[in-house]
């Protein structure tokens, strides 16, 4: 994570871990992570935004869904761009 900037830092319950977690505060972001079921004292998070975590989740999950059409003509930057515009159009259709 170093080199990078965010405003929010959301992963799942796994990267709960005290030293992650000053390390986002550090760095100027705050953490989103829901915290382990095992911590003794359970921290406040944004739980509306780390819901919103799940739209980006199936996002991707579309876009993988959609690869097979495309994934032979996709070794060029621009060739890769204009598949995502290509997944973006059939998603947006449905």
């Amino acid at each position: 994570m170093a080199g990078l900037v965010s405003d929010h830092v959301i992963p799942d319950r796994a990267y709960d871990a005290d030293a992650l977690i000053a390390y986002v505060i550090e760095q100027g972001g705050e953490p989103l992570i829901p915290p382990r079921k095992s911590r003794k004292e359970p921290r406040e998070y944004d739980d509306w935004l780390y819901r919103e975590r799940h739209l980006v989740e199936c996002l991707i999950n579309q876009i993988k869904h959609d690869r097979h059409l495309f994934s032979r003509f996709d070794k060029l930057a621009t060739r890769f761009l204009g598949f995502l515009g290509s997944v973006g159009a059939l998603i947006w259709l449905r």
